[in-house]
C-alpha cells in the first residue's frame, strides 16, 4: 500500500472510529438528580431509566447527589451535553431562570393533594410558558412534579414569625426564598446541601427546610428539635434534558422518553400517598423526644400576612415575563381547586 493510501485508509478508519464512539455514546444516557437513590428524585429516576430500557435500546445512567459534585455543577454539565438529563429544583435554577422562582411564593400552591396534583397536570404555566424559558438556557423541560409539603427543623419551637427572630435559618441559594425567610423573621443564610447537618450541629445556622421523607433520610432530626408545618409550600423539582440532545433525538425517540416521563411522573404521585406519615413515624421511632408542630390557621395568619411583601417582590425580579406567570398559576390553582 502506497504512502497516501494508507494515510487515507488511516483517516477513514478513524472517521469510523468516532463515529461509532458518537453513535455509542449516544445510547448511553445520563442523568443526575439532587438526592439518593431511595429518595423521591431517585425513585422517579429508576422509573424513568426502566421505561426507556423496556422500550428501546437505550440505557441510562444514573447519578445520584454528590457523584457529580453540587447542583451548580450538574447544571453546568446538562447545560455543556455532558449530562442528557438533569432533575433540580428552581430553588437552584432560579438564578439562570428568575421566573422559576415563583414557586417560593410562600402560600401560592394548594395544600389539598388532589388539587395539587391536577395544577401540577394540568398548568399552563409549565406546561405553555416555562418551556421556552428553559429553552433560552440551552434545556428542555420534560415535567415538573411536587415532593412533599416542605416543614421547618428548628432548634426552638416555632409558632409565629417572632419565634424566628434572629434565628441564621439556612436556605437555597435563591433571592426569592432568602425574601421568604426575612419576612417570616429570621435570617436567610445561603448553604450548599452539603454543609447543612454540619452548620446544624455547630450552631453556625440554627434551622432548614425540606420534606418531611428528606429531613429522615438526612437525619436532620438528629441536629434540631423541633418539626414545625406552617403550610408555606410544597417543594418542586423539574426535570430537564439537554436542549441540543433533545432536539437531536428522532421523533420516535422523543416519544420514548416524553412516554416514560409521563409514567415516572405518575408514579411518583403515587408513591408520596403515605410518605409523610412514614417519614414522621420514622423520626419518632428513631428520636421520641421530637416535637412535631401543626399550626392553626390562626398561628399561619401573621406568616400569611408577611408573605405578602414577597410576591411584590417577586413581580419587581422579573417584570411583566414574571408577572404573566404569576397570574397564569394563580389562574392554574383556581381551576385545580375549583374555586
Amino acid at each position: 500500500m502506497t504512502p497516501v493510501k494508507t494515510l487515507l485508509a488511516g483517516a477513514t478508519a478513524a472517521v469510523a472510529l468516532v463515529a461509532s464512539m458518537g453513535a455509542a455514546s449516544a445510547d448511553t444516557w445520563r442523568y443526575a438528580f439532587e438526592e439518593a437513590l431511595d429518595e423521591v428524585q431517585g425513585i422517579f429516576a429508576q422509573k424513568f431509566k426502566e421505561e426507556i430500557e423496556a422500550n428501546s435500546d437505550h440505557e441510562v445512567q444514573l447519578f445520584p447527589y454528590g457523584t457529580l459534585g453540587e447542583s451548580a455543577d450538574t447544571m453546568e454539565q446538562a447545560q455543556a451535553g455532558i449530562l442528557q438529563f438533569v432533575d433540580q429544583s428552581p430553588g437552584f435554577t432560579g438564578s439562570l431562570i428568575p421566573e422559576a422562582q415563583v414557586f417560593f411564593v410562600p402560600y401560592m400552591l394548594p395544600q389539598d393533594t388532589d388539587a395539587l396534583y391536577d395544577f401540577f397536570r394540568n398548568s399552563k404555566a409549565i406546561h405553555e410558558m416555562f418551556p421556552p424559558l428553559y429553552a433560552e438556557q440551552g434545556l428542555e423541560l420534560l415535567t415538573m412534579f411536587p415532593e412533599g409539603e416542605v416543614a421547618m427543623t428548628t432548634k426552638e419551637p416555632v409558632t409565629s414569625p417572632e419565634d424566628l427572630d434572629e434565628v441564621k435559618f439556612r436556605v437555597m441559594t435563591n433571592p426569592l426564598l432568602v425574601e421568604s425567610y426575612q419576612a417570616f423573621g429570621a435570617t436567610p443564610t445561603p448553604l450548599p446541601w452539603g454543609e447543612v447537618y454540619g452548620g446544624l450541629q455547630t450552631n453556625i445556622i440554627q434551622g432548614q427546610e425540606n420534606p418531611v421523607f428528606f429531613i429522615e433520610s438526612t437525619k436532620m432530626y438528629e441536629v434540631t428539635d423541633h418539626i414545625t408545618f406552617t403550610g408555606h409550600n410544597n417543594f418542586t423539582t423539574a426535570v430537564m434534558a439537554n436542549k441540543e440532545f433533545y432536539d437531536g433525538l428522532s421523533e420516535e425517540d422523543q416519544k420514548v422518553v416524553q412516554d416514560a416521563i409521563d409514567v415516572a411522573f405518575e408514579h411518583i404521585l403515587d408513591y408520596q400517598s403515605n410518605l409523610q406519615e412514614e417519614g414522621l413515624a420514622a423520626i419518632k421511632e428513631a428520636k421520641p423526644g421530637i416535637e412535631i408542630t401543626v399550626l392553626t390557621e390562626e398561628q399561619r395568619q401573621p406568616f400569611m400576612d408577611a408573605a405578602a411583601s414577597v410576591e411584590e417582590t417577586f413581580i419587581e425580579m422579573t417584570g411583566d415575563s414574571g408577572k404573566a406567570i404569576l397570574d397564569q398559576m394563580k389562574a392554574d390553582i383556581e381551576a385545580a381547586t375549583g374555586s
